[in-house]
Order: C-alpha cells, then sequence, then structure tokens
C-alpha cells in the first residue's frame, strides 16, 4: 500500500536530491502504484523548493478534485480498502505539508 512507503520514497528522494546535478534527478515509480498526490508532492520536494515556494505550493485541482471525491465517499461509509488507503495518504502528505510550510514560514521570519 501507498502509505507504507511514504517513508521509503521519502528517502529515496533525499538520496535523489544529493546526486552530482549533472545526473537524471529521477524517482522510479510505477503511476499506477502511487496516487497523483504523492507523485505531484515528490516532484515538488525533488525540485528543491526554496521556502517561498513551499509556503505557496498547493496540489493540482485534479489531486484536490480526488481528494473531495474521497471525503466525499468517505462520509457515505462506500469507499474501498484500497481507497481509504488513499485517502490516509493525503492525510499523511497534509500533515507533512503543513510541517514544511510552519518551517519555512519560520525561515522568512
Amino acid at each position: 500500500m501507498a502509505q507504507n512507503r511514504l517513508p521509503e520514497l521519502l528517502w529515496q528522494l533525499l538520496d535523489v536530491a544529493n546526486l552530482p546535478t549533472n545526473i537524471s534527478k529521477t524517482v522510479k515509480t510505477e503511476p499506477t502504484d502511487i496516487p497523483l498526490v504523492y507523485q505531484e508532492v515528490l516532484d515538488f520536494l525533488i525540485k528543491r523548493p526554496t521556502p517561498e515556494e513551499i509556503i505557496a505550493f498547493k496540489v493540482s485541482p485534479q489531486a484536490q478534485s480526488r481528494l473531495e471525491e474521497l471525503l466525499s465517499r468517505n462520509r457515505s461509509t462506500t469507499l474501498n480498502s484500497m481507497e481509504l488507503a488513499e485517502l490516509d495518504v493525503y492525510e499523511q502528505l497534509e500533515h507533512m505539508m503543513i510541517l514544511l510550510k510552519a518551517r519555512a514560514f519560520k525561515r522568512n521570519e
């Protein structure tokens, strides 16, 4: 499940971010295995964003729409186990981005 891979993928991101700049910076993932929002956050972080970019970061309208769909279906208790896991990924990433934004705000003081 994708939520169980968050630490592993973040470590991969850190390893890739420390490579020399002349090496291609790609994290090999299967798009069908990882929710869109996860890919978006990884792609954003691998670019080494500035504190200002972190503060301004928002997921795409497609990822936001998917989150709203999952939340709506969760309220009506119609999520299957994969969708529940996907919703958990959104929650974990949201928490991580809140922490990153708080740190970015602190750096900008």
